[in-house]
């Protein structure tokens, strides 16, 4: 399993403690059980929102070995030029 990523460590605290302090303000809760309920529900959202995040993707590099370049690059075979009889001697 890959590690997690600064983003995801930060996004997945923020939810934790926002989201703590937002349940607990607006519960008004005061009993042991209240807290606990709340912080572990928290926890799990902090820990969706963390395991959402996308990762980073590596990134591929495209790299030709020199026989595919030579495969890909067109061939050009060069024509043979006919060879023209010339003769020293006139025609008389």
């Amino acid at each position: 399993m890959p590690r997690p990523t600064a983003a995801q460590l930060a996004y997945g605290s923020f939810t934790v403690i926002f989201s703590t302090l937002a349940m607990l303000l607006l519960s008004q809760t005061s009993s042991g059980l209240g807290i606990a309920v709340i912080a572990v529900s928290a926890l799990a959202l902090g820990l969706l929102v963390a395991m959402t995040v996308p990762m980073p993707r590596s990134r591929v590099v495209a790299v030709q070995k020199p026989a595919e370049i030579a495969a890909a690059a067109p061939v050009t075979a060069e024509e043979p030029v006919a060879a023209v009889a010339t003769s020293s001697r006139k025609a008389a």
